[in-house]
């Protein structure tokens, strides 16, 4: 009896110690479902923007817009190259309801994003970008070389057309797109020195020289000033033209003190032509006395004999360039 009060004591607790193990078991296996979950990831082919998140949590599609978003932004102006950041302008892409939607979008789904900027910044730094890169046209230039007369090359400028830049930056921003923006230009033309009629008087040897641009037309001998009132030297343009002149005694020279004026006709000191240089003063005309020809006999003027005079006076023109030279 006895024996048999035990066996059933032992089989009792050896139920019991079944119940024990399995209730442990399923315990644990409830702890295990009730932890925390993995992270949700995005269905595949959804993009947010431009940007393929398919298979990322939140946090790498955060990361992954922004490092695409967020980029620098190249500009090209001519050969002269520049980067910006998207934060200069102030750029918010607003993530967080971009992320959430994506999280719930089914696949291949496309999650709109617009980032906003500062639009006065933009235009500033466009501003300060086309003020950098401006350049000014170049002109071309008569010039002597040689004692002859040349042209320097012009140069177009160009300046930066700065709506459509601006447009373009913009557009990069909420594109995402991060190609290089090649600035549109506007080309600043130069203006080309035409052949034109140019005079180049030497002093030394008392001869003048016509130019048709560079082309040699006519040489003539002239007289040129006295040692005690020498022709200047320089670059010096035709100022005024006059037919018949009349002479009117210069106050401030004192070999002219008391003389009266000269109406045109013979004996004017000036001839028939009278072409007044940009040296006060100073001018190329016809003569009285044409024996000075060829010598340093005038008062600073130029002399030339009457014809001579009358025939330069048809083909230059108010600005025509005179060079005088010591030569």
């Amino acid at each position: 009896m006895k024996a048999r009060i035990q066996r059933s004591v032992a089989k009792r607790a050896g139920f019991i110690l079944c119940l024990v193990v399995c209730a442990l078991g399923v315990g644990a296996g409830l702890a295990r479902a009730g932890g925390t979950p993995p992270p949700a990831v995005i269905a595949t082919g959804v993009q947010i923007g431009i940007v393929d998140v398919g298979g990322l949590t939140a946090d790498q599609a955060t990361a992954a817009v922004e490092q695409a978003y967020l980029a620098s932004i190249s500009v090209r102006v001519g050969h002269y190259g520049v980067s910006v950041s998207p934060h200069h302008f102030w750029t918010s892409l607003h993530l967080d309801p971009a992320v959430q939607a994506a999280l719930t979008a089914p696949a291949d789904t496309v999650v709109p994003l617009t980032p906003t900027f500062a639009t006065k910044r933009i235009v500033k730094w466009v501003a300060k970008l086309a003020r950098k890169t401006y350049r000014a046209p170049i002109d071309g230039t008569l010039l002597l070389r040689h004692n002859r007369p040349f042209f320097t090359h012009s140069h177009p400028g160009r300046a930066l057309r700065r709506f459509p830049t601006r447009m373009m930056v913009e557009h990069s921003i909420v594109s995402g797109a991060r190609t290089v923006i090649v600035a549109p230009m506007k080309t600043l033309a130069a203006t080309a020195t035409k052949s034109e009629p140019v005079i180049v008087i030497h002093r030394g040897i008392n001869r003048l020289y016509f130019y048709n641009g560079t082309h040699l037309v006519r040489v003539f001998p002239v007289a040129t000033g006295q040692p005690a009132w020498p022709t200047p030297v320089g670059h010096f343009e035709i100022v005024v033209k006059q037919k018949n002149p009349w002479w009117y005694p210069p106050t401030q020279d004192s070999w002219a003190a008391g003389a009266q004026p000269v109406p045109p006709g013979p004996g004017n000191p000036l001839g028939t032509r009278w072409m007044g240089l940009s040296a006060p003063g100073v001018g190329i005309h016809g003569t009285s006395e044409p024996w000075s020809i060829g010598h340093s006999e005038s008062h600073g003027c130029i002399r030339m004999q009457i014809p001579s005079a009358e025939w330069l006076y048809n083909r230059v023109r108010i600005g025509t360039p005179v060079f005088i030279i010591p030569a």
